[in-house]
């Protein structure tokens, strides 16, 4: 009689199996699809979205499970009380990259805002956390490197996290905590910045952390599977029936493409993992790199349902503040690597 431990085992190991499996079928299935089309822009487009749906699951099911097996135990209030530890300074770059690091999206805005400040943390290092957190995480930079290389996977995490820094230190030279909304700063002062402690640490079984990361698996995908394949289809329809030279035509070298890429962003909404295969059409059809970036990082960062939310929290005067430095963060990023582009490729 097989034991639970090598029973889960097992299943591992069938689970391995079946996707190593069809990692290396996809192509094919993809390949053969395609095929069934005599016209050569449907059948490049249908064979984008098979292939490209099939690596983007597959690199989610796998890097999700195994990060979040290694982050089980993280929660909110450790983040919070690491936070506390660090000056300003340091604590715009230690928020950015926790920021980067946490799977908290902006859905989760208004309860991290309201812990973060509650807790004694400037608001500088605050905002630095939430800007940089729906732009930048794990499982997108996977996916990222995977589809696009390594090269386009650093710069994106360089400009996300100078977008975060530069952010937390904007907010704190406003001193933009006097602009909170007054039920909100009532809140910061009853709890008089004292946080939480973390409780008594304990050791995490492997059946927990397997627990942990199933549920993460079918939380995250369940949240974002319809803005991948919502991406997915917008990249294919670009790959197969955009011309070659249309956005190299049309846009590259004018100064205004950028600030206009960063403005027809904002109102879309989706996730970083949505967004890379979007950016992967785009790339292709030759949209500078910049603007391609700067796009992406207004669609995931500076949209307005998350600023909806935030105006719960915040008064006209800090959000409006928010907003343009995120459009003019962004639009600078897509300017310099523009720039970068034109004078080095």
């Amino acid at each position: 009689m097989m034991t639970p431990s090598f029973r889960t085992l097992l299943s591992g190991a069938a689970a391995a199996a079946g996707w190593i499996g069809f990692w290396f079928a996809a192509p094919e299935i993809a390949a053969r699809a395609g095929a069934l089309f005599s016209d050569e822009r449907t059948a490049g487009a249908v064979y984008f979205f098979i292939a490209d749906t099939a690596k983007i699951f597959l690199l989610l099911f796998l890097m999700i499970y195994v990060l979040a097996w290694l982050r089980a135990g993280l929660s909110v209030e450790r983040v919070r009380n690491v936070l506390l530890r660090f000056g300003k300074l340091p604590g715009y770059v230690a928020g950015s990259v926790f920021g980067a690091v946490t799977p908290f999206c902006s859905c989760s805005s208004i309860p991290l805002f309201l812990g973060f400040t509650s807790a004694g943390i400037p608001l500088g290092i605050t905002m630095a956390f939430l800007i940089t957190s729906p732009l930048i995480n794990e499982v997108a930079v996977v996916v990222l490197w995977g589809l696009l290389g390594w090269k386009l996977t650093l710069l994106y995490i360089a400009a996300g996290l100078t977008a975060g820094i530069t952010g937390g230190f904007v907010i704190d030279a406003f001193r933009a905590e006097r602009w909170l909304e007054p039920a909100i700063l009532a809140v910061i002062q009853s709890a008089g910045g004292a946080a939480p402690a973390d409780g008594e640490s304990r050791r995490i079984s492997s059946a927990e952390r397997h627990a942990f990361a199933a549920g993460e698996v079918k939380a995250i995908v369940g949240r974002i599977w319809k803005w991948v394949i919502a991406g997915v289809a917008v990249g294919a329809l670009l790959h197969g029936f955009v011309p070659d030279d249309w956005f190299a035509r049309v846009m590259t070298g004018a100064w205004w493409n950028v600030p206009a890429a960063v403005v027809a962003g904002m109102p879309l909404y989706t996730n970083v993992t949505g967004i890379v295969p979007v950016m992967e059409g785009l790339l292709a059809k030759g949209l500078p790199l910049g603007t391609t970036l700067a796009f992406a990082m207004s669609t995931v960062g500076a949209s307005f349902p998350e600023f909806v939310m935030l105006r719960q929290v915040m008064t006209a005067r800090l959000l409006t503040l928010f907003f343009l430095w995120l459009i003019i963060c962004f639009t600078m990023i897509g300017w310099i690597l523009n720039l970068c582009e034109m004078l080095f490729y």
